[in-house]
């Protein structure tokens, strides 16, 4: 793995960077990319940040976020991941960064993931709250003092990763890096209200609906969820409205893991999984092909939805030993 010097140094000499966030978009990813994109604009250079889809309403506070663009330049010397596991985790954009590497351009990982696959010429690497943290050690690095744009941008990702520094994976070096963010200006109570808090009407009906319904199975250990798509339809939502479902179950006392099933389309669901700490949710998710944290993992499972419940109980149950 490299080492924080040396991306910087990298990236000291490159001249236009494409910077790609991970699908389905949350704000340590947009953090990141937002944040490193200005620091490189702060030093003279061209930069862009493309996702594939749609980014989420409640991140329309965050100053320039309608500059993220869906078609990346395939002129640019330089491609840079942020907050992503491996090249699947871009979506259709995967294609772009696959032939730029295929020509030999410059790519780089920036991540927090334990399941990074280290897929860039240079990756740096390090589980984190967030990747955000990642971000703010390299932009020091760069020599870029932080305006308030780039502290809001990092801590926003800090906020969202940490479950507002909530997780047991927060320490002293988040709270730095925090600190970090707040002494350049970023308004903490502003974004906490927009990313946890602020919430329409339509949003906490479908939050009453899923949790009236939530299943509990191995002595009350293990939660499930479902949002069901005509649930979406119904309320007038979109995917991004069922963020922070998954974490309610942890709440209560006796559960361990926390499982939430967003319906894509037919027998086709979007899993995110949550713990306490107990059990490593990330060697679950990699069992059905996902991957992410030891405590915040995800997946897409395939087939009816009560062979789907079959199949989590069993495995969380004996993987975690529930």
């Amino acid at each position: 793995m490299n080492t924080i010097p040396e991306i910087a140094g990298v990236l000291k000499k490159v001249k236009n960077a494409v910077i790609f966030t991970h699908v389905r978009p949350d704000g340590d990813t947009i953090g990141s990319g937002m944040a490193l994109c200005r620091a490189l604009e702060l030093l003279g250079k061209k930069a862009q940040v493309v996702n594939e889809g749609e980014i989420p309403d409640k991140f329309s506070f965050l100053e320039g976020i309608g500059k993220i663009g869906r078609v990346p330049s395939e002129n640019a010397d330089c491609y840079i991941c942020v907050d992503t596991s491996d090249e699947a985790r871009l979506g259709e954009l995967q294609q772009t960064f696959l032939r730029a590497a295929g020509k030999g351009k410059l790519t780089v990982n920036i991540d927090h993931h334990v399941s990074n696959t280290r897929f860039c010429k240079y990756n740096f690497v390090r589980e984190r709250a967030s990747n955000c943290e990642n971000i703010a050690e390299l932009i020091t690095a760069l020599g870029v003092a932080p305006d308030k744009t780039v502290a809001e941008y990092l801590l926003t990702g800090m906020v969202t990763d940490s479950g507002g520094f909530s997780h047991s994976d927060v320490n002293g070096d988040t709270f730095r890096a925090a600190a970090y963010c707040a002494d350049a200006g970023a308004d903490v109570n502003r974004i906490t209200y927009e990313i946890f808090k602020k919430q329409s009407k339509a949003r906490a009906s479908l939050y009453l609906q899923v949790l009236s319904k939530l299943r509990f199975y191995a002595d009350d250990k293990l939660a499930i969820s479902l949002v069901e798509k005509e649930a979406l339809e119904k309320y007038g939502l979109k995917q991004d409205a069922t963020e922070g479902i998954v974490d309610f179950a942890l709440t209560i006392d006796t559960v361990e893991v926390s499982v939430c099933l967003m319906e894509v389309k037919a027998e086709q669901y979007k899993v995110s999984f949550r713990s306490k700490g107990k059990v490593n949710v990330n060697e679950i998710a990699r069992t059905f092909g996902g991957g992410g944290h030891i405590l915040a993992s995800g997946c897409m499972l395939f087939g009816s939805i009560e062979e789907i419940y079959d199949r989590l109980t069993f495995t969380v149950s004996q993987l975690g030993n529930l």
